[in-house]
């Protein structure tokens, strides 16, 4: 056997998944073992939670072409959701461009503050109508459109390829009916009046975007990443002019960095009189703040 996998007795699936797995590892990868099984599962076709079912089939001239490319890319670098061209997200697959974020887990902390407001204030089953701005791949809004069963969502962003993309992403999720892709910058892009406002926006320090991974810099755009000088430029804009676009007792929520609830809060107060509230994720750290106006 030549290549990466040389010298590697690949018998069946499970000698490939363990021979992946443990270049992932001695390559120092923070998820060798999820990324070793999500790739070996992709190059089998079938899903990575069947893969231990599958250990006795033998390896195919094709799988093994495949997976070897897989690795390779992997291990120069390059993120698991972009070497598949997808990433799912709140059960949901999304595909990816080169002018989207992959969605994260973190960020379905955004949607459950969300769900949680909506309940709050009328239910899933109530007529929302809502935005999301900087809409990327569209997985923030078509994660709720699958929750809130009568909602609307226009989906805003600046770039005409992520909105394709999230276009696509809703067409393929079932909600190409309910979600509206428009072009523009943050609430500028609105007319008329929204039961409530969700955006994940850039929100890293342009000083500090020289210090991110390799995988960030290399593969995300860096038009959903910079935030400015101080990461706050894009709050600024949405919350100063919410007001705007919003109905009467209705949220902005709004993915923050982890060291960002303080100055937002402050900022908050500075540019509409207005208290947030803060929600943290699985990891106990602030991630997502909700701006209420009455």
């Amino acid at each position: 056997m030549s290549g990466i996998f040389e010298n590697v007795e690949l018998r069946n699936v499970q000698a490939l998944y363990l021979a992946v797995r443990s270049l992932f590892r001695d390559a120092g990868l923070a998820e060798a073992d999820l990324d070793a099984r999500v790739l070996t599962a992709e190059a089998l076709g079938i899903e990575p939670r069947n893969l231990v079912l599958e250990y006795d089939r033998e390896i195919s001239t094709e799988v093994l072409t495949v997976i070897t490319r897989y690795a390779e890319e992997r291990l120069a670098g390059k993120p698991v959701g972009r070497i598949l061209g997808k990433r799912e997200f709140w059960g949901l697959e999304f595909s990816l461009s080169q002018a989207t974020l992959e969605p994260r887990p973190d960020t379905e902390t955004l949607v459950e503050a969300t769900l949680a407001f909506c309940q709050t204030n009328g239910g899933f089953d109530k007529p929302w109508v809502f935005a999301d701005i900087g809409t990327g791949t569209g997985a923030i809004a078509i994660a709720l459109l699958s929750e809130l069963p009568n909602a609307i969502c226009v989906a805003v962003d600046i770039s005409e390829e992520a909105l394709e993309t999230a276009r696509q992403n809703a067409a393929n999720n079932g909600f190409k009916s309910r979600f509206i892709p428009v072009r523009g910058s943050y609430l500028d892009a609105l007319n008329g009046t929204f039961d409530f406002v969700v955006s994940n926006p850039p929100y890293i320090r342009s000083a500090v975007i020289e210090g991110l991974s390799h995988e960030v810099k290399q593969h995300d755009p860096m038009l959903a990443l910079d935030g400015g000088d101080d990461g706050l430029t894009a709050y600024k804009e949405l919350i100063g002019n919410a007001k705007r676009v919003l109905k009467r007792n209705s949220g902005l929520l709004m993915e923050i960095g982890f060291d960002q609830a303080e100055e937002l809060s402050t900022l908050a107060r500075e540019l509409v009189g207005l208290e947030v509230r803060c929600e943290h994720d699985l990891a106990g750290q602030p991630r997502v703040i909700v701006v209420v106006f009455p």
